[in-house]
């Protein structure tokens, strides 16, 4: 008797549990209605119900509180996707590495400093450009720090060396400025460099408004690259959002109610309530018409399981 009244109430879509709960508490011999109005009273739902109301598409927002999803969200981008998000970065190895050897020596602890830095940040694009005559072994006049810093960058496809080559003793070098801007420009990315190319904004009035749009600027404090974190200005974008190929929403903020928990307006109050973030409700109207679904529906199914019974 016991079992054929489990499997009964199971085909009902019941849990087993439940079943066994309230035939303990009414006994063996109850009748199947006595215990279908127990199972409804404990609050036990079918699980045809219970997946209805998992998948239902009506979504409950709290009024007077923030939404529970990110705020922060790519433009036009999926989340998985954030490292194609980033510009390619550029950086002008000559004036990196002088700036870190204090315009004494080529130091080229200092573009690994940077590029460093990029990579951390997840830029996976990050070219650095270098006359080809820095390969040769350093002179008085020009001294150089760390050296194979450049061979191990080159080995990564990092480093690109410009070139440069010798006419009768004297070395012809091309100017890697154009060729560390234009690849920039091409590229749509990021010039590292404390240099403003005044030449090369003068050359090309295209270039002009690349450069003083997507120049970054930097420090070296205590062996520690720092860009800044507004390069456009107090007004201009975050370094952030400098960096991106597109710019990231700001969280929405949402007005703390002055009361707090003392606010008796409930529902109706339009600030934002952070004990009530789990309370998900409906305006009146609509969450008055989604309980009289609710009650239907448990009526209709409770009407199905006194007729088969």
């Amino acid at each position: 008797v016991h079992q054929s009244k489990v499997d009964f109430f199971c085909k009902l879509g019941y849990g087993k549990q439940d079943i066994c709960k309230v035939l303990e508490n009414l006994g063996q011999e109850a009748l199947e209605d006595d215990v279908l109005k127990e199972l409804i009273r404990m609050g036990s739902k079918p699980q045809a119900l219970e997946k209805q109301a998992q998948h239902s598409p009506l979504k409950l927002i709290a009024r007077g509180s923030c939404s529970t999803t990110p705020g922060l969200k790519w433009l036009g981008e999926d989340e998985s996707d954030a490292s194609n998000s980033l510009r390619p970065i550029v950086i002008d190895g000559s004036n990196v590495a002088m700036s870190h050897g204090n315009k004494e020596v080529f130091s080229c602890w200092g573009i690994q400093l940077a590029v460093d830095w990029f990579q951390e940040r997840g830029h996976t694009y990050i070219k650095v450009f270098v006359p080809l005559w820095r390969k040769e072994p350093p002179r008085q006049d020009s001294p150089i720090a760390d050296q194979h810093i450049l061979e191990e960058l080159e080995k990564q496809s990092i480093l690109v060396y410009t070139p440069s080559r010798k006419v009768k003793g004297k070395r012809v070098v091309c100017y890697d400025d154009r060729y560390l801007v234009k690849v920039a420009y091409e590229k749509d990315g990021v010039i590292v460099s404390n240099d403003h190319y005044r030449d090369l904004q003068n050359e090309n009035p295209e270039w002009k408004w690349f450069i003083e749009q997507r120049l970054l600027m930097y420090s070296f404090v205590s062996n520690r690259f720092m860009p800044p974190d507004d390069p456009l200005g107090r007004h201009g974008p975050t370094l952030s959002n400098f960096l991106r190929k597109k710019p990231v929403l700001p969280e929405k903020k949402c007005q703390p109610c002055p009361y707090g928990k003392k606010c008796t307006y409930g529902n109706k109050c339009k600030f934002y309530h952070p004990e009530r973030l789990h309370q998900a409700q409906l305006s009146v109207a609509d969450e008055l018409r989604a309980k009289i679904k609710v009650s239907l529906a448990l009526g209709q199914e409770e009407g199905r399981c006194q007729c088969s019974a």
